[in-house]
């Protein structure tokens, strides 16, 4: 049986990649992003790669009854890695140039993963969840489908083969319980670990192998949907389905789950149905929805590293011409790589034995660099960084840090606590009771604790303070508690584990609780920092005032609660800024001279007055609550100590983002903890 050319079919490669530009691109209309189910583009495709190998290797079976490996994976070869490994290699001087070293790093890891085609273990490792604002800057988070597509590469064709020699009578009804498992595990896996079942094959090869049957069937019978009438209807259910899915899905949704089945019954019924008389097949098979197909692979490519170096740079916000600029190197640039790497390297006059050197080079300068660079810790000596960036970042270790193999960001009770400067002379223990800025604290506050005879005890979750049993809503209005089996490992752990002579230091981002997660439960949305952190209070639709109650009284309940026996040191809040504080570090100027170096773009505008009246609900709660065995630390003292906050100043910075604390910035908090501690410890003895 031949295989002919089917133009549909890059017109569905078209209607992919463009729906996942457009959803990338998070272009908006009245503040509504549209486009937002634009993921389902990588369904698409999974669905159309599972379709076109399975005609080969189906083909190659029937005809011949074995299969050749060798055609096979040179095939693969040519088709994916050349145009992969010159994005690569195109990249690496943007990174040198605007990646600060945590950046960095990450990003060599990726591509390191990505060349062992395993990118999207990376990615579901280090806690990356696909659509959050923070993806947006992962340059090559978009191989964890190029990963996925090339496992099932590697273990079809063998599974296939197995099937075909040993169980030919069940070949059909196999693939199709595979499909059937492998959906169920990905309804199971998105409600219960949904980072997972998005990134992993297991769940995702339900997609690909409904291409794989459709593949099937059509080499067994020898042809495809023959009925005119449904030849006629089909195609054009299959398009609204599909657009449909990339107008009204969103990445709050279950997917990969049931409701992903509705764009890939709308693919299937396209490539089954489609005819050469009929509408959907016509509008597909035009020259421009044809030439954007030709060149998908090379724009999947090009478009998501584009994007977020731009997005890094800061260059395109606010500007719509100079986004429409973008696309259009994003598509300069797809179209050179598809005539002058694709299209050379499949073309089989071009001997393999070349290619396959001139890809092994190409892979040993890419992989030697990322390498060096991660040893390196991102280079963070690089001659273009300022010392304010160096600053900052080569001590920020505390989301990295470590015990028994388990990170102690976020760590379970049940799993321990993180334990520093145990030994059998301890005088006390210091506990970090708070979320994420006080688990900022972590790095040097244990620098600090090593000199003295503390034992430190790292209890933090982020986004959840110590408040045992605080009730919180969900966006539907809903009561629910916050963390209970957390909140109750922590208690019994201080109530019972703890020295008689602890400290527990108290410290968070308090208005989270009360102001902008009413902001983001408002908005349903995740990514809450995306908006003003300065939101007026009166734009929340929600009862703000009873919420502000409500968790004052848990704050002051679970302080009188915790001073009863043990001592409390009280961080008063830290200013905030309006701004990433590292998009005015990261801004460039380009000098006469062209050289190049980082610099504060403008003084961040924000009054000793401004921080009291934004976080005056706490301030006032923090003064009104007294105890003997509480002790307060007021920071407005040393990050305002005039009619300014600052932030940073020629050498260092003091938070990282717009509130958390930097290394520096955290020493001297710990400074101020250590030294009430060591004063309260004076007066004891």
């Amino acid at each position: 049986m031949k295989i002919f050319y089917r133009p549909e079919i890059d017109g569905l490669r078209a209607i992919a990649v463009s729906a996942v530009i457009l959803y990338h691109a998070q272009i908006t209309i009245n503040g509504q992003e549209i486009f937002k189910g634009g993921f389902i583009g990588v369904d698409i495709f999974f669905v159309i790669s599972g379709y076109l190998i399975s005609l080969i290797i189906f083909k190659e079976l029937n005809i011949t009854g074995t299969f050749s490996f060798k055609s096979f994976y040179e095939r693969r070869v040519r088709r994916i890695l050349p145009a992969l490994l010159f994005v690569m290699l195109v990249s690496l001087p943007f990174a040198w140039i605007y990646l600060l070293p945590d950046a960095f790093i990450e990003f060599s890891k990726s591509i390191l993963y990505s060349l062992g085609f395993s990118s999207n273990f990376y990615f579901w490792y280090s806690g990356q969840i696909y659509g959050d604002q923070s993806a947006l800057y992962k340059p090559f988070l978009h191989t964890w489908s190029l990963s996925v597509e090339e496992q099932f590469y590697i273990i079809f064709p063998i599974v296939l083969l197995i099937l075909f020699k040993y169980f030919k009578k069940y070949l059909a009804s196999s693939l199709i319980f595979i499909f059937v498992v492998s959906l169920c595990l990905a309804e199971w896996g998105s409600r219960n670990y949904a980072s997972a079942t998005f990134y992993f094959l297991y769940s995702r090869i339900w997609e690909l192998l409904v291409g794989s049957i459709l593949a099937y069937f059509e080499i067994i019978l020898g042809h495809r949907g023959k009925q005119k009438i449904f030849n006629l209807i089909f195609p054009s259910i299959g398009l609204i389905l599909i657009g449909l899915s990339i107008l009204f899905f969103n990445n709050q949704m279950l997917h990969p789950s049931f409701l992903t089945l509705s764009p890939i019954i709308g693919v299937c019924l396209i490539i089954w149905f489609s005819n050469k008389d009929e509408l959907v097949t016509k509008l597909l098979s035009t020259k421009l929805f044809v030439g954007i197909g030709l060149i998908s692979y090379s724009l999947y490519l090009w478009h998501y590293p584009i994007f977020a170096f731009s997005r890094i740079y800061n260059i395109t916000e606010g500007d719509i011409f100079k986004k429409l600029l973008l696309g259009i190197i994003i598509l300069v640039l797809s179209i050179f790589s598809y005539y002058f790497i694709e299209r050379p390297f499949r073309n089989k006059q071009f001997q393999f034995l070349k290619i396959i050197r001139i890809l092994a080079f190409s892979t040993m300068i890419i992989f030697l660099f990322n390498l060096i660079c991660v040893l390196k810790e991102g280079f963070e000596k690089r001659n273009h960084l300022s010392k304010i960036v160096i600053n900052t970042y080569k001590t920020l270790k505390y989301g990295k840090i470590t015990q028994n193999g388990i990170n102690c960001r976020n760590r379970l009770g049940d799993k321990g606590f993180c334990i520093f400067n145990q030994s059998t002379d301890n005088i006390g223990d210091i506990v970090l009771v708070g979320d994420s800025l006080s688990d900022a604290l972590l790095g040097n506050l244990i620098d600090q604790v090593s000199d003295t005879k503390f034992r430190l005890i790292q209890m933090n979750y982020s986004g959840n303070l110590y408040l045992p049993n605080f009730v919180k809503f969900n966006k539907n209005e809903k009561k629910i508690f916050a963390d209970e089996n957390w909140h109750e490992f922590r208690k019994n752990y201080i109530k019972n584990k703890t020295n008689k002579n602890t400290y527990i230091i108290f410290y968070g981002d308090y208005n989270y609780y009360f102001e902008r997660r009413l902001k983001m439960a408002r908005d349903k949305i995740v990514e809450y920092e995306t908006h003003s952190l300065f939101a007026e209070r009166n734009n929340l639709n929600l009862n703000y005032d009873y919420r502000k109650e409500l968790l004052k009284n848990k704050i002051e309940e679970t302080l009188k609660e915790i001073s009863q026996n043990k001592k409390v040191i009280l961080v008063y809040p830290s200013p905030a800024s309006p701004v990433h504080i590292l998009q005015h570090i990261t801004k460039k100027k380009v000098e006469i001279s062209k050289n190049r170096d980082f610099y504060l773009k403008d003084k961040i505008n924000y009054s000793k007055n401004f921080y009291r009246k934004y976080y005056s609900d706490i301030i006032e709660l923090f003064d009104k609550i007294n105890h003997k065995n509480i002790h307060k630390i007021r920071l407005e003292k040393v990050f305002c100590p005039q009619e300014k906050c600052i932030f940073y100043d020629n050498e260092k910075a003091f938070i990282f983002d717009t509130q958390h604390p930097s290394y520096e910035g955290s020493e001297i908090i710990n400074n101020l903890i250590m030294e009430k501690i060591n004063k309260i410890e004076s007066i004891s003895n």
